[in-house]
């Protein structure tokens, strides 16, 4: 690694004394200077499994509401199950392991995830409804609480319409691209009963939302897989959809400040695969400098995740070291230990391209080791924590889809 790398490294990084939720923030004071001006804070992860990210996070969520003012937590996480969630967070209806264990990915059904929303709970407990914070999830997929709600007013009060209900019920377990069609027929019905229920007297604005999320998860159940489809691939609509639910988060309320917890790539300033436009892209492009993008990467560990395509197996360990090509190694060598940079700044190596490692809710069989994404680090991020060791985290019994 060139010595001048090292050197600015070694003179910007800022130490992180502890990754637990509840420890001191004297060391989060840089970041949240940096912060101070902005409305959305990306919160990255360069895999969805590890313990750190959760608990790093929960620490930086916990500084963010008490020190800094932030009002709500939107994650890469079902829209539709989330509305559940958010009633726990803020009135404490619910069980929150369930409610956790339904929020539509296995990545999320974690202990640590638990603690957080219990976190939440507790914060919001004896403040007064304006000042709670919400728990807001902005992925159109896993419309299983919207079907529900939708389709049991359609056959109590409409039963004209049983062959809406039918044909919503698909939506229960789609995913992207699942159901491609380029008519978008299944968009049309759910806009049509969006519009019905939106009519209706009897309808309350509850339920009309969970028609219009409804809407949205057709639109990307329908869309294609290619990604040469330019913005019409489902990838770059969920994207879309996702940064869209943020502005609706935050065009909503001139006090809203809003964390958004997602994988590197939808947080990040550029795009991702082929040219799609990430989630934080959008929101750059929409909000300027108010949005920052923190992404989390880690020098060596395990890290659970889905093996090859499997999309019905539980997650497994998998296991990787620090290597020598990546960013991460790096960072790993400049500086010991884990550490939060920013990187708005001119060094001329934060504008040469690098490699950095990614791994989804499914990595390869074998060669994950291998797997890296192209990075330019001041263009695609606007800070990095780095942890130095990653764990498994934590499932939660019975987390399987």
């Amino acid at each position: 690694m060139p010595d001048d790398i090292a050197r600015w490294l070694t003179e910007h990084a800022r130490p992180l004394h502890t990754l637990s939720p509840g420890a001191p923030t004297g060391d989060l004071k840089p970041l949240g200077e940096t912060l101070r001006g902005a409305r959305i804070v990306g919160l990255g992860e360069s895999t969805h499994g590890t313990a750190e990210f959760f608990r790093l996070k929960h620490r930086i969520a916990e500084f963010l509401v008490r020190e800094e003012g932030l009002t709500t937590l939107a994650m890469e996480a079902s829209e539709s199950a989330a509305r559940a969630l958010d009633a726990y967070v803020r009135y404490g209806a619910g069980d929150p392991v369930r409610l956790v264990a339904r929020l539509g990915f296995w990545t999320w059904r974690t202990q640590e995830m638990v603690d957080l929303v219990e976190w939440l709970r507790a914060h919001n407990r004896d403040l007064p409804e304006e000042r709670r914070v919400r728990f807001a999830g902005i992925d159109p997929q896993r419309g299983a609480d919207s079907v529900e709600a939708v389709t049991a007013f359609l056959r109590a009060n409409a039963p004209e319409r049983e062959e809406d209900a039918r044909a919503l019920e698909v939506l229960i377990h789609a995913r992207p691209g699942s159901r491609p069609d380029p008519e978008q027929a299944l968009r049309r019905r759910a806009e049509e009963v969006a519009r019905h229920l939106a009519d209706r007297a009897d309808a309350d604005e509850d339920l009309v939302e969970h028609a219009r999320i409804l809407v949205r998860a057709a639109d990307l159940v329908t869309r294609s897989l290619d990604q040469s489809a330019g913005e019409e691939s489902a990838f770059a609509v969920r994207d879309r959809a996702m940064a869209d639910a943020v502005a609706r988060l935050v065009d909503g309320d001139p006090a809203a400040r809003v964390m958004v917890w997602a994988h590197n790539g939808h947080i990040a300033k550029g795009t991702y695969g082929n040219r799609v436009p990430a989630l934080g892209s959008r929101l750059r492009e929409r909000y300027g400098e108010r949005y920052y993008a923190l992404a989390l990467l880690f020098g060596k560990g395990s890290f659970l995740a889905r093996r090859g395509d499997d999309l019905k197996a539980p997650p497994v360990r998998h296991r990787i070291g620090t290597g020598t090509r990546s960013i991460e190694a790096r960072l790993a060598d400049a500086v010991k230990g884990d550490y939060y940079v920013d990187l708005r700044a001119t060094a001329p190596w934060l504008y040469t391209p690098q490699a950095q490692r990614s791994f989804g809710a499914n990595v390869p069989r074998f060669s994950y080791r291998f797997h890296t994404a192209p990075l330019v680090p001041a263009k695609d991020y606007d800070g990095i924590a780095f942890v130095a060791r990653s764990t498994c985290s934590h499932e939660l019994p019975s987390a399987q889809e």
